[in-house]
């Protein structure tokens, strides 16, 4: 199920119509998104348990689009956001669209529960912002590795590119366990995806295997 894509993407490979799609939210997720100039492409996905990121994120336009695309996909994915947008009204708006509020603690309990709650779930696909903020930050965040390769997952890729207009969940990695490798798959993928800022979208680094590389140095 690896792949490493060896050219850029065709764009109108896998684009979800509303003739073909069955329900109503469906429908009309893919036409609003059509009336903006975008597309989603979509393959079936491998199972019923995996992890998602989602690259670039320099915009709060990406959450808009990624909604609409969930939609449009028609399947119930989760996602992680901060504690700070799942209070008072906006809370219940967030829950009822798949989102739960990033847990506090340490990251590894935080990481353990997720791979208990994955692997507890009939269906249950998650999807992450790898760089956890919309500013530039010069690495990503690696929870959504340790999870996918704690729980035994396939980790999906979902770019979202403005040069094409497109969001596009269609790559499944199977990883390693291997820094250099999986990071080499990943960066693939996303070759050529266009941010909406694109001076902001960080570098395909893990932090904290960053830091460990510099302290050995």
């Amino acid at each position: 199920m690896t792949t490493t894509p060896v050219a850029a993407p065709d764009p109108r490979a896998h684009i979800l119509t509303a003739a073909d799609s069955p329900r109503w939210l469906q429908r009309w997720s893919i036409r609003a998104l059509a009336l903006l100039g975008w597309t989603v492409a979509f393959k079936p996905l491998p199972g019923p348990r995996g992890v998602i990121i989602v690259y670039p994120h320099t915009s709060n336009w990406d959450f808009l689009y990624g909604l609409l695309a969930k939609w449009a996909i028609g399947l119930p994915f989760r996602f992680l956001g901060k504690a700070s947008l799942f209070r008072y009204g906006l809370g219940t708006f967030m829950r009822a669209v798949g989102g739960e509020p990033i847990e506090r603690g340490s990251a590894q309990g935080a990481i353990a529960r997720i791979v208990e709650r994955i692997e507890q779930s009939d269906f249950y696909w998650l999807a992450l912002a790898p760089e956890g903020t919309r500013k530039f930050k010069p690495t990503w965040r690696s929870g959504f590795y340790h999870i996918a390769l704690g729980a035994k997952v396939p980790l999906g890729l979902v770019r979202i590119d403005y040069r094409v207009k497109q969001v596009r969940f269609v790559d499944m990695l199977e990883l390693t366990g291997e820094i250099e490798r999986d990071t080499a798959m990943i960066e693939a993928v996303f070759a050529g995806c266009v941010a909406f800022h694109p001076a902001q979208a960080a570098p395909i680094v893990f932090g904290d295997i960053a830091e460990k590389e510099k302290l050995q140095t």
